[in-house]
């Protein structure tokens, strides 16, 4: 099987835009659909209290990650947790599959009824680069992460992946106030306030998995073809 690409990979990856034309293709250097199907495993094991599933083939090299769970047709977000420090992927993504499913404080933890009804997406965060100001990053290319001082003179943090500020429709002065907002600002947000910010610009590989394509994947892998 080495060299051909997996019927339940090829649909990940054609999902993800990896068949779509040069100019439109994401490039991936790391980020892989079994990182995804991990995630799967994980949640799985742990909704039923059954030994963590086993090492994966994937390499383990370090890196910063985020993983986000969403649910039905609409997908509704349903957990989303990472990390900017660099792990070892396995481990990694062993952790932050369980608290974004389990312990996003936005939600109450996953139930088993759930697990049918999910997408899992995994984003491998790189490229960081100090921003010379808070405008300074691209709208659908850029996450970033600001670092700011609230009202009680403490030091907060706060990000929104790539995509998240896409799919809102913000522009840059929008994505930023509802950062502030996000990370506990609860003051009149003005101009000068803006310019305080410390800025770190990302590019992220993102892929996203359905609990469809799992099942297909865990098909061919009970016939062996993993």
């Amino acid at each position: 099987m080495a060299g051909r690409c997996r019927d339940g990979d090829q649909r990940a990856l054609q999902r993800n835009g990896f068949f779509s034309s040069p100019s439109r293709r994401p490039e991936y250097k790391i980020i892989k659909p079994e990182m995804c199907y991990f995630c799967f495993d994980v949640l799985y094991c742990h909704l039923h209290d059954l030994k963590a599933p086993q090492v994966p083939g994937f390499s383990n090299d370090l890196h910063s990650l985020f993983v986000t769970w969403k649910i039905g047709k609409e997908d509704r977000l349903r957990g989303c947790i990472g990390t900017f420090s660099e792990m070892e992927l396995h481990s990694g993504l062993r952790e932050y599959t369980i608290a974004s499913a389990m312990k996003d404080s936005r939600f109450s933890p996953m139930s088993r009824d759930e697990f049918p009804h999910l997408k899992v997406s995994v984003s491998i965060l790189c490229r960081f680069e100090d921003g010379e100001d808070y405008l300074d990053w691209e709208v659908g290319k850029h996450g970033i992460r600001i670092e700011f001082t609230n009202e009680r003179g403490r030091k907060k943090t706060a990000t929104y992946l790539p995509e998240v500020i896409t799919d809102q429709g913000w522009d840059k002065v929008q994505a930023i106030d509802s950062l502030l907002r996000k990370g506990g600002y609860e003051s009149h947000v003005t101009p000068d306030f803006r310019k305080t910010i410390r800025l770190t610009r990302y590019q992220s590989e993102k892929m996203t998995v359905s609990y469809q394509e799992y099942i297909h994947h865990c098909r061919l892998r009970a016939q062996g073809e993993h």
